[in-house]
């Protein structure tokens, strides 16, 4: 399940809509914040082969497959 498009909102908020048209929003500062400092956030990047998100030019990713576990527990926002 990759990652398709990514909006950062603030902080460690993001909109994210993965490959099967699902969209989510969260936090995702317990999953990145100890790794990608708040003015890192905005190099947030898609890997294009494999859908993760990308931060740091690559020195920190999260894979797919995470992200989605991540988003549908219960850390996320249902949006329309």
């Amino acid at each position: 399940m990759k990652l398709k498009h990514f909006e950062h909102y603030d902080g460690y908020r993001f909109l994210l809509t993965f490959e099967n048209g699902e969209v989510k929003e969260a936090d995702l500062a317990d999953l990145i914040g100890h790794h990608v400092p708040p003015d890192g956030l905005n190099t947030a990047r898609i890997d294009p082969e494999w859908g993760c998100l990308e931060f740091n030019g690559g020195k920190v990713d999260v894979e797919p497959k995470t992200l989605y576990r991540y988003v549908t527990g219960s850390h996320y926002k249902e949006v329309a």
